[in-house]
């Protein structure tokens, strides 16, 4: 299993639309290469169905290949379908990959620091949902960061992805803060670096161009 993220981070709205797009494409390389996708948290835009960030699990013999081919960051060359006019037309996303298997990852994670509660799956599926009490919420005392799980059928896999999934919130506040102090000397970049892109995509459809 492999957790990819992708996100806007402070971009404008565009970047936001950016987001949703390749979202659509990871999905469909992820169908084709047989690939199963969790999708395990969104964070709306600021217009319906944009996102300003999504997290997915993906798991899969080439769940690390697709991840890793996403790493970095993302271009979008288009004009905005916002601002009839406006002269920027490259819009960046990045995309963060976290390998929940890696060492000193969810292993650091210490047991005391760690609060898990269970509870009913719930949300669509009909017959389909999982009935047991097998969802689990799981809370980082020091911090509060908590998440909920209920992807596997197992109460002692939802477990252990939550702790996976709270090491990887971790990792990312502290890059987020980390993020925030070199933002503070160089304000132009919006925690996205701009140029030297790994994959560009351009116009409404989100065609990928290899230059």
């Amino acid at each position: 299993m492999i957790l990819l993220q992708l996100t806007a981070n402070t971009g404008p709205e565009e970047c936001c639309l950016a987001v949703r797009k390749a979202l659509q494409v990871v999905l469909r390389e992820c169908a084709s290469a047989q690939v199963k996708v969790d999708v395990m948290e969104e964070v709306g835009g600021g217009r319906p169905g944009n996102l300003r960030s999504a997290l997915l699990l993906l798991d899969g013999e080439a769940a690390s290949a697709i991840a890793q081919r996403w790493r970095g960051s993302v271009q979008w060359c288009c004009p905005s379908p916002y601002r009839p006019g406006h002269k920027r037309k490259n819009w960046f996303v990045g995309a963060e990959v976290f390998e929940p298997d890696a060492p000193n990852a969810a292993a650091s994670l210490l047991d005391k620091d760690l609060h898990f509660e269970t509870l009913r799956a719930s949300g669509p599926g009909g017959q389909h949902v999982n009935k047991t009490d097998s969802a689990v919420r799981a809370t980082h005392r020091p911090t509060g960061l908590s998440v909920k799980v209920q992807t596997e059928r197992s109460q002692h896999a939802n477990k252990r992805l939550a702790r996976m999934l709270l090491a990887h919130k971790l990792a990312h506040a502290a890059a987020e803060d980390a993020k925030a102090m070199r933002t503070q000397r160089w304000l132009q970049h919006y925690g996205v670096e701009r140029g030297n892109a790994g994959r560009t995509f351009k116009g409404e459809c989100f065609t990928e161009f290899f230059g």
